[in-house]
């Protein structure tokens, strides 16, 4: 329903938390010359598994770190405005199961960054508005699908270097999480008829049913 829609400043707050504590690890391992590659998510390995919890922290370079914090930012804003009762848990445990998937299936090799988590936000976004059928999802769909439909391209392995295998596990997941919860939160309602005088003049079949007289009343 949209009283549901109201707005918070952990809208705000959260996103730029995240965005934030990303950035901030970065400037760490340029700052101290360290080398964080090493906790990212390497596939079907003891060592690697860490990297679940922690890949989506670290960064190659500036340019990685830019063209997921953007996106970032405004999906996370999105599930936390539109998807309220169910936000936390879409990026809780959508977060793990995406970084488990590319545990299980990605290459041999060490898979960093937050577009996992990206891929995620948007794949769950959108469907959800096109499962939900309520004008404002829909609406934001577009707008998401608008702003990053070009994304879907690097579901498949199409450039060199770069982890298709977390996208497509975000993505998904992230198609999951919107069959999953796609009665939580707003949805569109079936509109319930309250039965009237005017009713209780037709018989189930719709034949008229004349009132006798002494259930006539005169005023």
């Amino acid at each position: 329903m949209d009283n549901e829609l109201k707005f918070n400043r952990e809208v705000f707050v959260i996103p730029a938390i995240i965005v934030f504590s990303i950035w901030f690890i970065y400037w760490v391992e340029i700052q101290f010359g360290f080398n964080f590659n090493k906790f990212g998510i390497y596939p079907r390995t003891f060592k690697g598994f860490k990297g679940i919890f922690l890949t989506h922290f670290i960064h190659s370079n500036t340019n990685h770190l830019f063209n997921n914090s953007v996106p970032l930012f405004v999906l996370i804003s999105s599930i936390l405005y539109f998807y309220r009762d169910i936000a936390y848990k879409v990026l809780f445990f959508g977060t793990i199961i995406t970084g488990l998937l590319t545990w299980c299936f990605a290459r041999e090799s060490y898979h960093i960054g937050a577009s996992g988590v990206v891929y995620m936000l948007f794949s769950f976004v959108f469907f959800s508005g096109i499962i939900r059928k309520h004008y404002r999802l829909v609406a934001l769909s577009f707008i998401i699908i608008f702003l990053y439909g070009s994304m879907i391209w690097y579901v498949l392995p199409i450039k060199e270097g770069i982890s298709w295998e977390g996208h497509l596990s975000g993505f998904m997941v992230g198609v999951f999480f919107s069959l999953l919860y796609r009665n939580k939160g707003i949805t569109i309602e079936e509109y319930q008829f309250s039965r009237t005088e005017f009713d209780d003049m037709f018989d189930e079949d719709g034949n008229f049913l004349p009132k006798k007289k002494e259930e006539i009343k005169v005023e």
